[in-house]
């Protein structure tokens, strides 16, 4: 199906006059679903692996709309955003989000990873993400302050005006720390998956380098460092105040993010789900100095690091909630302000598990847990289609997908993944895809009808359910 005819599809999907919900979603049949997935001959990439987890998926899966989601979603990044090709000899791979032409660091990342598991079986795919981390390294060595790329160097940005130092070939310079956490993991557990350490060459090594000294950079212990942002917009989430370096924060050994995952602005620039974030990147960093590069140096200077900010987290991250007790903080600044929410976007506090972080029986999450659950954040909305966190970035009443993904993904309760199934079930509108955001009260009002990352994480968690816990697709 051609990209016009999908879209207008799924508008007369959400507008209900297509088909009967009846007719739509019964569960009789796979022929009452409309084919919405791409065509076979005009998809980007495709992995035997991935097809072959679809049709075991499809044969034992007895929820037929479940089956036809997951046929749709967890090829989703392969089969519309992924531009694959050798260069000098070495694979890249550039990775759009979807209807946005750009590569994002962390986007990019998120949604080559549920197909880790797939690798060994498949070894196209395995050179495809080498090329993912490729490029995402190129990619860093071209600026470690941006978040989103152009495939082509010479390209200029729709916001070159920026008060910024933009350059061609960046989309986008908002300063976010998990921008250079996501192509470690990726790098790391694509390491531990197959191997392969050929990704580990001497660019990677260069990137690396950077990451950490850009992390240093913005511990701002000395200085405010070289990074600031201003952009004339009416969007608060948009610019960085005072100058363009954000509000003080102390210098404790905590990293500054002036933006969030979301790509919004901090309120306070320690951002507490990214420095954990941090942590872990630096202790993979460390073990990637010492075991590949033998580069003892580096390692040392990694697992140091990691101590540091993790000894600063367990000072300034918790604070104690008159309801919940002691929980984590969304952001602080160390001088006693802190900002109590959560953001869909991941990292998040509810991800935390997720990205390998703390345990999810870590009594602090679980207190976090609750609060981020229930009104006491200003951002979980509840309605009539459903329950979920949000953000800023989309506005009110807008739930995200991926925030109710991440929860299944970081809950040992059978009850609540099939809660979270069953709303994420629900919520496509019609369409067969998930989306950004829908309305709390009516799905049918969704935001970007192709976002990749959240068709391929959903794809993650029904495959991981499917795998340990089949008794929950039904």
């Amino acid at each position: 199906m051609k990209r016009n005819e999908f879209v207008r599809l799924t508008g007369l999907l959400g507008a209900g006059s297509l088909l009967s919900p009846a007719a739509l979603w019964s569960n009789d049949l796979p022929t009452k679903f409309p084919e919405v997935r791409v065509a076979a001959g005009k998809r980007k990439f495709a992995s035997s692996a991935v097809e072959k987890a679809i049709e075991a998926f499809d044969k034992k899966v007895t929820n037929r709309e479940l089956a036809w989601l997951f046929q749709n979603c967890f090829p989703n990044t392969l089969d519309t955003t992924v531009d694959f090709e050798m260069i000098d000899g070495r694979p890249d791979t550039y990775v759009i989000t979807g209807d946005i032409d750009a590569m994002w660091l962390r986007d990019s990342t998120a949604q080559v990873w549920p197909y880790l598991s797939l690798v060994k079986e498949d070894p196209k795919l395995q050179q495809l993400i080498a090329g993912v981390i490729n490029r995402q390294a190129k990619n860093i060595l071209l600026d470690p302050y941006a978040n989103a790329f152009y495939k082509d160097p010479a390209q200029v940005s729709e916001w070159k005006d920026d008060a910024t130092d933009m350059k061609p070939g960046i989309h986008e310079r908002k300063w976010e720390i998990d921008s250079l956490c996501y192509p470690v993991r990726l790098a790391y557990h694509y390491w531990k998956e197959t191997g392969d350490t050929a990704v580990f060459d001497a660019q990677w090594k260069k990137a690396g380098g950077l990451i950490v000294k850009t992390f240093r950079e913005q511990q701002r212990k000395t200085s405010k460092g070289p990074y600031k942002f201003e952009r004339k917009t009416s969007w608060a989430t948009d610019g960085v105040p005072l100058g363009g370096y954000g509000y003080p924060a102390k210098p404790v050994g905590l990293i500054h993010s002036m933006f969030r995952p979301s790509d919004d602005a901090t309120i306070f620039p320690f951002l507490i789900p990214s420095n954990f974030f941090a942590v872990v990147s630096l202790q993979q960093l460390a073990e990637i100095a010492g075991k590949v590069y033998r580069d003892d140096a580096m390692a040392a200077e990694c697992s140091a690091f990691a101590k540091e900010v993790q000894a600063a987290l367990q000072q300034y991250a918790v604070v104690t909630h008159p309801q919940f007790g002691k929980v984590y903080a969304f952001e602080v600044n160390a001088y006693g302000s802190f900002n109590l929410m959560d953001d869909a976007n991941v990292p998040s506090l509810l991800s935390l598990p997720y990205l390998g972080a703390i345990k999810n029986t870590d009594p602090v999450y679980i207190n976090t847990r609750k609060l981020l659950l229930s009104s006491y954040n200003p951002f979980f909305f509840k309605g009539k289609a459903g329950e979920g966190i949000g953000g800023p970035h989309a506005g009110t009443d807008l739930i995200w997908p991926l925030s109710i993904i991440i929860r299944a993904l970081t809950s040992n309760n059978d009850a609540e993944i099939r809660k979270c199934i069953q709303n994420l079930q629900r919520s496509h509108a019609g369409t067969g895809f998930m989306h950004e955001t829908f309305h709390k009260d009516d799905a049918a009002k969704f935001t970007r009808s192709w976002f990749a990352w959240a068709n391929t994480i959903f794809g993650e968690l029904l495959y991981k359910t499917f795998l340990h816990k089949p008794h929950l697709l039904t």
